[in-house]
């Protein structure tokens, strides 16, 4: 009697578990899973992007103050002196976070601005809520394009900010250590 190896089930479930996932995906599929190379992965690896593909197609469009019951509504900036925007602030920016929600790129923002940011460009913003673990919506809180000098000044390694100089033969603004250092959440890699 050959006993069977302790990887073989697991290898059954994961070619199924395939299976289900590319029935389930076959009405979104275009060329572009072609351009992915899913034929090179392993299988568990492939089911993973699947299943994020299919999350993602199924996944409904809010307004990311309507990802949270109730709704988030903050209290309007000029309604909030220093201190207190300062607290709502960091409930904001915790709340966020558990929703898997992460902001980059704050450190150039005094906290009046990053709330100003989260209440009128954040919250309304539409955006497909995907309910996976492994998944966070990151906002980019700087413009890179239309704030290039910041970006420059208070983000860009050094390697960056050299390879933009090759590129552009622009000189380079001074780089600064962030105006509000922030230690912001972040998810665990």
């Amino acid at each position: 009697m050959v006993k069977a190896s302790r990887s073989e089930p697991d290898d059954v479930d994961q070619l199924m578990l395939n299976a289900q996932l590319r029935d389930a995906l076959e009405p979104f599929v275009d060329e572009s899973l072609d351009l992915v190379g899913i034929q090179q992965m392993p299988t568990a690896t492939e089911n993973e992007f699947l299943a994020s593909m299919l999350a993602w197609e199924r996944a409904p469009v809010l307004a990311i103050s309507q990802w949270f019951t109730p709704e988030l509504q903050l209290p309007h900036p000029e309604s909030l002196d220093h201190d207190e925007l300062h607290q709502v602030l960091w409930d904001t920016i915790n709340q966020l976070y558990a929703e898997q929600i992460v902001l980059d790129f704050t450190e150039h923002l005094s906290d009046r601005q990053l709330y100003c940011l989260i209440y009128r460009d954040i919250l309304p913003s539409p955006e497909k809520k995907i309910d996976l673990p492994k998944n966070y919506l990151h906002w980019d809180c700087l413009d890179a394009a239309n704030n290039l000098e910041d970006w420059l000044r208070f983000y860009a390694s050094e390697e960056e900010r050299n390879q933009w100089q090759i590129e552009t033969n622009l000189p380079l603004p001074p780089s600064q250590s962030s105006p509000f250092p922030r230690k912001m959440p972040r998810r665990a890699l």
